[in-house]
């Protein structure tokens, strides 16, 4: 492509005009993928507190939360292990029809956790959905970042993750209209949270498109045909037996493991936080528990987009920073961010009005985080081994990091039941996990301007 059509009046990179038709087409399709993942995510952390309530038939914070710590944790040990199990399948059959086995799953897990009649098969729904969104990840930026030209990539991954808050934003509205029905009287608290798992299904058309057009990267395509010679796609004895790839794993893990605990462990249960600060609220107004019910709904929804407006700044901006100062210094000041801004908002939000400030700001913190993966894990393995190490990382570490939202749940109901709002110093004690990501970075390799490893 011609040097001046890349560069605008002032002679700057303009990575976007690097890009064919068949390029935006692959964003497109990889963004939809993924923002539509994070739309079941976010339907998921809205309606879950509302689902325990209900499958529980219970009142009791402290229980109704200890239950959602539980059904998180059993979601991420699913997300977990589907991406352990697509990410080898990305390697051996391809990104393309990988995502589209993952987009199925997912969608039509999330539909059948509406019809949930009890806490165990409302789990086991969770674990399935679990599978699919854990795979659909890997193989998404891996098909991105094997696409996309070279100087473009890093900008192209940034935009897919920050996009990923289409999909929240998308949810929230879900919450505003629902939660305004039940202000109308036209749904009660038993039938809200059941009608958004079932939009969640919507996903699975996605497939319609992606059958038609969407063509496996020629990278891969040339790693397919070498490796039907000489090694084998998608091989985690590969991947631990080379030193290089093993410790790029080992300590992509453990950035990944730090970021996941943070945002299930802690940040997406500040909309739990919010829900209690406002229920409270609305009780001492004296309302009825139907309005409080379809109140609540409405201000998770308003909270949840202040977080995602937040979000989408950070996500696109970690990869501005990234490809100025590299990626190890951009993670650096992510983790410090995180901690800091989390800290904050368990302890200090207390009023309506802290939701439009504080939110956001925790929101472009945390959600930074997941730029960098998008941008960095493909960037530490070869193309025969890349959604397999990109899955190891992104995927391993919510093993691990299940325990968050339990330890969570448990530091809530348990730790510290006797306080006036345990779930604030919950969220507290739970921040110093970012220290580890901290310990982790001096190990860390730096590939900016490196470009992606190729096949040996």
């Amino acid at each position: 492509m011609a040097t001046n059509r890349i560069l605008d009046g002032s002679g700057r990179y303009v990575w976007w005009r690097e890009l064919n038709r068949y390029h935006w087409f692959v964003l497109v399709v990889a963004a939809l993928g993924w923002l539509l993942d994070c739309l079941d995510q976010q339907l998921f952390n809205m309606a879950r507190v509302p689902a325990m309530r209900s499958l529980l038939n219970s009142t009791d914070i402290r229980e109704v939360t200890e239950y959602g710590g539980y059904a998180t944790s059993i979601f991420l040990v699913g997300w977990a292990t589907g991406g352990l199990i697509f990410g080898v399948l990305g390697d051996r059959i391809g990104r393309a029809k990988t995502m589209m086995l993952t987009i199925i799953l997912y969608s039509l897990c999330t539909g059948l956790s509406g019809f949930s009649v009890s806490f165990f098969d409302f789990a086991f729904y969770r674990f399935l959905t679990g599978l699919g969104v854990g795979g659909e990840f890997a193989v998404g930026v891996a098909l991105v970042a094997e696409v996309m030209p070279e100087r473009a990539r890093p900008h192209a991954l940034g935009l897919l993750q920050a996009l990923s808050t289409v999909g929240n934003v998308s949810a929230a509205l879900v919450g505003i209209t629902i939660g305004s029905l039940q202000q109308s009287g036209i749904l009660d608290a038993s039938s809200a949270w059941r009608i958004m798992f079932f939009i969640g299904a919507v996903p699975a058309l996605l497939v319609v498109l992606i059958r038609r057009r969407l063509k496996e990267p020629e990278r891969w395509q040339a790693a397919a045909g070498e490796g039907k010679k000489a090694r084998k796609l998608g091989s985690y004895g590969e991947l631990f037996g080379n030193p290089r790839w093993r410790r790029n794993a080992i300590v992509g893990f453990l950035l990944a493991f730090v970021g996941v605990v943070g945002l299930w462990g802690i940040l997406f249960f500040s909309i739990d936080l919010i829900r209690s600060v406002l229920r409270k609220t609305f009780e001492a107004q004296g309302l009825a528990p139907g309005v409080i019910a379809g109140k609540l709904n409405l201000w998770i929804g308003i909270s949840s987009i202040m977080i995602n407006i937040g979000a989408f700044a950070g996500l696109y901006g970690f990869s501005k920073v990234a490809e100025r100062i590299g990626r190890i210094p951009a993670f650096a000041i992510a983790f410090v961010a995180a901690m800091l801004s989390t800290a904050m908002v368990f302890l200090w939000l207390k009023d309506f009005s802290d939701l439009f400030w504080m939110l956001p700001i925790m929101g472009f913190c945390q959600f930074a985080l997941f730029a960098g993966y998008a941008i960095y894990f493909p960037e530490l393995f070869p193309t025969h081994l890349r959604s397999t190490g990109v899955s190891f990382c992104y995927n391993v570490g919510r093993f691990l990091a299940a325990l968050g939202p339990l330890t969570l749940g448990l530091l809530t109901s348990r730790v510290f039941h006797e306080t006036a709002e345990p779930l604030r110093y919950a969220g507290l004690t739970l921040c110093s996990i970012f220290l580890v990501g901290l310990l982790t970075l001096p190990f860390a390799p730096e590939t900016r301007g490196k470009g992606l490893p190729e096949d040996d």
